[in-house]
């Protein structure tokens, strides 16, 4: 993902972790989404909490995508400097989240076998965890790999996935930027999906598609300019989750979540939905680039949303808690 236009981020780059690197990692706790304000209930989303983390380590940053375990603790992500990063939230004890454990970095391995490869050939930007694989796609070297889970973080790819859309419809930094396992119980079944940021058909939609099952195929998403996607989730209900960010020299940074009927998805369908959230920088967000989803009850969903600092002085790592409030 390409720094934003601020004029002002310096992008600091870092070495590469060929073995595994545990990180120390500090954590500050975020009680307030609007600054100053104790508003909790932001569209259809209510804020829990968040936090913002730092390492001395400067492996730590650029994370893409991130995806929890079935614990919902422990998590893998990506990061667009071509790392592997996994570990596993905490909370306090009114289970908000309090910080990061067990973090662990490592440089990504290519079909090769190679690590510590140059940014342009493994920028991580999307990521799957399907059953015994982990799912990552790729920007301007465009792919998605499958990697074996476990061993994902020593390993090569095992495969390479067919790319569901012509190589030259995908634009170098605004390619395949979601990838999103569907659950088995939702109307696409337990198949992998795809999102690109800003690749677009003849009529300006955005590029997707189902990578399998009986909907198998490309769809477009209606993109509402200046919004870019960058990361997307499912609800259990098969329901399509689309983080997205808006930069413009006038009003600056933005982030929005929008809804996407999982029903309405098939081969040549345009789809658009419902937006839970629309913030901007009075809120405490950054360059908001990983979303997944947390069941931790029946009717206690939780979205959890990443940034990217671009291992830049003038950003943040956050990591936000959102509760889904119930449709009325």
């Amino acid at each position: 993902m390409p720094l934003l236009a601020l004029g002002l981020c310096l992008a600091l780059s870092g070495p590469a972790a060929a073995e595994g690197v545990e990180l120390s990692v500090t954590s500050r706790a975020i009680t307030q989404f609007t600054f100053g304000a104790e508003q909790r209930i932001f569209g259809k989303l209510e804020f829990l909490g968040g936090i913002s983390y730092s390492s001395g380590n400067p492996l730590l940053g650029a994370v893409s995508a991130i995806r929890f375990r079935a614990d919902g603790k422990g998590f893998v992500a990506v990061l667009d400097t071509g790392h592997w990063l996994t570990g596993r939230i905490a909370r306090d004890t009114r289970s908000r989240l309090s910080g990061l454990a067990d973090l662990k970095v490592r440089s990504m391995l290519n079909d090769e076998g190679q690590d510590e490869n140059v940014k342009y050939q493994m920028d991580a930007e999307g990521l799957a965890i399907s059953g015994g694989e982990v799912l990552v796609s790729f920007e301007n070297v465009h792919r998605i790999d499958a990697y074996p889970d476990p061993g994902f973080m020593e390993a090569r790819p095992a495969r390479r996935l067919a790319l569901p859309f012509p190589r030259r419809e995908l634009r170098s930094n605004r390619g395949m930027e979601t990838l999103a396992m569907s659950p088995e119980a939702g109307p696409l079944g337990a198949v992998p999906v795809v999102v690109t940021e800003r690749s677009l058909d003849r009529e300006g939609n955005v590029l997707a598609a189902v990578l399998g099952g009986p909907r198998a195929g490309t769809f477009g998403v209606t993109r509402n300019d200046p919004w870019d996607i960058t990361d997307g989730a499912f609800l259990p209900n098969g329901d399509l989750l689309l983080l997205e960010r808006r930069f413009r020299l006038s009003d600056g940074v933005g982030m929005r979540i929008r809804r996407i009927d999982g029903g309405k998805i098939r081969p040549g369908a345009v789809v658009d939905g419902d937006v839970l959230i629309d913030v901007d920088l009075s809120h405490q967000i950054d360059n908001m680039e990983g979303l997944d989803v947390v069941v931790m009850g029946e009717d206690d969903i939780r979205l959890i949303v990443v940034s990217d600092d671009n291992h830049s002085i003038l950003q943040r790592n956050l990591m936000l808690e959102f509760r889904l409030l119930p449709e009325k």
